[in-house]
């Protein structure tokens, strides 16, 4: 296996410490626009880690990467306005494809999140290519987590919540978003989508539904609202359920500032004339706020992300289950040197990749990761040292 890493921001960075460690891959070439970034995202990881530069807008650049390098996977770890340029130019390379964010929907026009990807989906599969997209954390491991519990836990199911709840703090920062917050507002202002059986997906207003969710590991109580989100797109195409959800654990003050943001203007992707430069307002707030890469030592607590499933277990009877994922910060800087949102991203993509050396996955078209066999990728992950977890509600 010979990996393109298109990104060496926080994910991309924390891809390579944990690929480091593992025997699957033959090379991994780590790419970014900014070359000086790869080469410290590879730096003191040994003779299979190449650094390159690319733009990840061009799709012939992606493709011309692909070929110099004879890249046979390709894994997308930068924002998700970047998916089909990368995306497109992975097919035109003949090389397989994994992401960890889908195709951006499009306000008022009935595109939604993946639909460009899915639109593709005959051709990949006509040409015996395998687009793996969603195999983040969220979506990824939680998509696992739904086809787990479908498979495993419940013989039917009312509905599936994907819930994400965190108590990190970062020592010094008023406001410092763990995450990049260029797909953070691109998430959190954009209509959430919810799928049910009877309607099909439907949008609601941004910070819906607010609920408070229990988290475990002593994060407790967190009240969480609906978000866009991957899963709600992808988990009803290959598991049953009456209703699926997704709701992040955002805190008043991380919605009020992301409700300043839009009332001023400044979540805009468009760019607008200042002094005689053409910006993103959106690029200009992501600008001004600090790296989340840089943030692991400032950072404490612990991030969760997990899968709340309801319905009829096997017996019949009402069942109510968590499954979730915890990562303490401390740990992932201890063992990793990378933070804990950007560690429990990077980690799911990599078990991906390794599934897919081994023959353990296989697939061809465009397909998420509810589609393939849930057991193996949850026994890697836990052989990576870092376990899964079930809590009966």
């Amino acid at each position: 296996m010979r990996v393109l890493l298109v990104g060496a921001g926080g994910v991309g960075s924390a891809a390579v410490s944990i690929a480091a460690r593992r025997a699957f891959f033959e090379t991994i070439v780590v790419a970014d626009h900014d070359v000086t970034r790869a080469e410290r995202a590879v730096a003191g990881h040994g003779d299979r880690f190449v650094a390159a530069r690319v733009d990840a807008s061009d799709a012939d650049a992606v493709t011309a990467l692909c070929r110099e390098h004879r890249i046979t996977h390709v894994l997308n770890a930068v924002d998700p306005r970047f998916v089909m340029p990368i995306f497109n130019g992975a097919f035109a390379a003949g090389a397989d494809y994994l992401d960890m964010a889908m195709s951006l929907s499009h306000a008022g026009t009935g595109v939604k999140l993946g639909d460009d990807q899915f639109a593709l989906a005959d051709a990949w599969s006509a040409a015996g290519r395998l687009a793996l997209c969603g195999i983040g954390v969220e979506p990824g491991l939680s998509d696992v987590f739904a086809r787990y519990a479908a498979d495993e836990l419940f013989s039917e199911i009312d509905e599936i919540g994907v819930r994400d709840g965190a108590n990190l703090t970062v020592d010094g920062y008023d406001f410092a978003p763990s995450f990049s917050i260029w797909t953070t507002i691109e998430e959190c202002l954009n209509p959430p989508v919810v799928w049910e059986r009877d309607r099909g997906w439907f949008t609601t207003e941004p910070f819906s539904e607010p609920e408070v969710f229990h988290f475990p590991e002593g994060i407790g109580p967190v009240e969480c609202v609906n978000v866009e989100h991957e899963e709600v797109l992808l988990i009803p195409r290959w598991v049953k359920a009456r209703r699926v959800t997704f709701k992040y654990g955002l805190g008043d003050e991380f919605i009020d500032v992301l409700k300043t943001l839009h009332k001023l203007g400044l979540d805009a992707v468009s760019p607008v004339r200042v002094r005689g430069v053409d910006v993103s307002p959106r690029d200009v707030v992501a600008a001004s706020l600090p790296d989340p890469a840089t943030l692991g030592a400032r950072m404490r607590g612990k991030t969760c992300a997990g899968t709340w499933v309801r319905g009829l277990g096997p017996d019949g009877q009402p069942r109510e289950v968590y499954l979730y994922h915890v990562v303490d910060n401390e740990w992932s800087m201890r063992e990793y040197g990378h933070q804990a949102v950007v560690w429990q991203t990077a980690v799911n993509p990599v078990v991906a990749l390794e599934l897919l050396a081994t023959g353990v996955w296989a697939g061809v078209g465009v397909l998420g990761p509810e589609a393939l066999p849930p057991m193996p990728f949850l026994d890697l992950l836990t052989a990576y040292g870092s376990p899964w977890a079930l809590e009966e509600r």
